[in-house]
C-alpha cells in the first residue's frame, strides 16, 4: 500500500501513476450501505408501518433508538479491537450482515425481533462505516482531498437511492417490499464495495507514531470531539424530526420529497467542502459548515412554507455529510491514536441523547425540538471555533490513524 501511494504522490518519477476512482467508488458504496441504507433507509419507511403495519408512534421512536444503540455499540468495538478497522473480513461480513438485518424485517410483525434487527444493523452500520472511512483515508492520502469528498458523498447516494426506492415502492407496494427492496439495493451497493482494501499497519508505520514522537494535539481534539458530539446530538433531532415537520409545514412533492433532496445534495457536498479546504483550514470551514446548518434546523420552525422547506433540505444536505468528513479528516491529522473510532463513539452518544432531550418539546409539534437541534449545532460551531486557534496546520506526513 505504501508503494502505490508513494507512486501516486510521485507521478514525475517515472513510475505508474495509481486511479483512486476503484477507493473512491468502492468506498462510497460502502458508505451508501451503512449509512445511506443501512441506517437512513428507516426514515422514510417508518410512515409506512405506521399506516399499514399498525406500528404505534412509541415503537416507532424505540426502533430508531435502537439503531442508535446499536451503532453505539459498533463503535465501542471498534475502539476495544483496533484490528477489526483493518479486516476484510470483518467489512465484508458487515456489509452482509446488514442487508440480512433489512430483508429479515418485513418477515415479522413483532416488536421485538424488529428491534433486534434495527440494533444488528446499527452495530453492522458503525463497523463498515469505520472501516471503510480508515481504508478511504489511507488509500486517497496520496491523492487530491476532493477524491475523498466524493467518496464521503456515498452517503448521500445512499439516502437518495434509498429515499426513491420507498417512494416507488410505495405506490404499488407495501412496507414488506420496501424493506426487501431496500435489501436488494444493500446487495448490489456490497457488490461494488466488495474489492476496497482496509490499510493494513506495519511495524515502520508503528515506529513512526509511537506516543513518544507523536505531536501534542490533545487540546484540538478535545475541541473537535466536543463539537462532534454536540453536532450528533443536534443533527439527530433533526434527521429524526425534520422531514415530518417538513411534510407538516410545506404542501405537495416537496414535504413528501424532502429526504431526497437532502440525499441529492449531500451527493456532492463532501466533494466542494474539501475542495474549499485547499482554500481555507478545515477548522474554519468546519466552523461555517455548522453555522449553517444550523439555520437549516431552525428554518422550518421560524417559517412555513415551500421555500423555507427547500432551503431546510438544501442546508441540511449540504452539511451534515461535510461536517462528518472535516471532523474526521481532522482528528486523522491530529494524530490522536484510534481518532476515527473515538469520534463515531461522541457521534454515536449524541445521536442516543438527542431523542430523550427532544421528547419532552415534542408535545406542540415539532419546532421546539427543531430548535433546540439548531441551537446545540450552533454550539458545535462554537467548539470547532476553539478548535481553530493557533490549530496546527503542519504537521509530518502519516498514515491516518483508526
Amino acid at each position: 500500500m505504501r508503494q502505490l501511494l508513494a507512486q501516486s504522490a510521485h507521478p514525475r518519477t517515472g513510475l505508474r501513476s495509481v486511479s483512486p476512482w476503484p477507493t473512491v467508488l468502492s468506498g462510497a458504496a460502502a458508505l451508501a450501505a451503512a449509512m445511506g441504507v443501512g441506517r437512513f433507509a428507516y426514515t422514510p419507511i417508518m410512515p409506512l408501518m405506521h399506516a399499514q403495519a399498525g406500528m404505534s408512534d412509541s415503537l416507532g421512536a424505540s426502533l430508531a433508538t435502537a439503531n442508535y444503540l446499536g451503532y453505539l455499540a459498533g463503535a465501542l468495538l471498534g475502539m476495544a479491537v483496533p484490528a477489526l478497522l483493518r479486516s476484510t473480513v470483518a467489512l465484508r461480513a458487515g456489509l452482509l450482515v446488514l442487508a440480512a438485518s433489512l430483508a429479515l424485517m418485513p418477515l415479522t410483525h413483532e416488536g421485538g425481533a424488529w428491534w433486534a434487527l434495527r440494533l444488528i444493523a446499527g452495530a453492522a452500520s458503525a463497523l463498515v462505516f469505520m472501516i471503510a472511512t480508515s481504508a478511504m483515508l489511507a488509500g486517497l492520502a496520496a491523492h487530491p482531498e476532493h477524491m475523498t469528498g466524493w467518496a464521503f458523498g456515498g452517503v448521500g447516494a445512499g439516502i437518495a437511492l434509498s429515499g426513491m426506492t420507498v417512494v416507488a415502492v410505495q405506490q404499488a407496494g407495501s412496507w414488506q417490499t420496501a424493506w426487501l427492496a431496500c435489501a436488494v439495493l444493500t446487495v448490489l451497493l456490497t457488490v461494488a464495495a466488495w474489492r476496497l482494501v482496509p490499510r493494513q499497519e506495519d511495524a515502520a508505520a508503528s515506529g513512526a507514531t509511537a506516543p513518544a514522537e507523536r505531536p501534542r494535539t490533545r487540546r484540538w481534539f478535545a475541541a473537535l470531539l466536543a463539537s462532534y458530539l454536540l453536532e450528533g446530538i443536534g443533527y439527530i433531532i433533526a434527521g429524526t424530526f425534520l422531514v415530518a415537520a417538513l411534510q407538516q409545514g410545506a404542501p405537495g412533492w416537496i414535504g413528501s420529497g424532502a429526504w431526497i433532496v437532502v440525499g441529492l445534495v449531500a451527493l456532492p457536498s463532501c466533494a466542494l467542502w474539501m475542495r474549499l479546504a485547499r482554500r481555507m483550514s478545515r477548522p474554519a470551514l468546519l466552523t461555517i459548515s455548522l453555522s449553517l446548518q444550523a439555520v437549516g434546523i431552525a428554518l422550518p420552525a421560524l417559517a412555513d412554507g415551500s421555500v423555507s422547506a427547500l432551503a431546510a433540505a438544501v442546508l441540511f444536505g449540504a452539511t451534515f455529510m461535510g461536517v462528518s468528513t472535516m471532523s474526521l479528516a481532522i482528528g486523522t491529522h491530529l494524530r490522536i491514536p484510534r481518532a476515527i473510532a473515538l469520534l463515531t463513539t461522541g457521534y454515536s452518544l449524541g445521536q442516543i441523547l438527542g431523542p430523550l432531550l427532544a421528547a419532552p418539546l415534542l408535545h406542540n409539534g415539532y419546532h421546539d425540538a427543531l430548535l433546540l437541534g439548531a441551537a446545540l449545532v450552533l454550539a458545535a460551531a462554537l467548539a470547532a471555533a476553539a478548535c481553530c486557534i493557533r490549530f496546527p496546520h503542519h504537521l509530518a506526513h502519516h498514515t491516518p490513524a483508526a
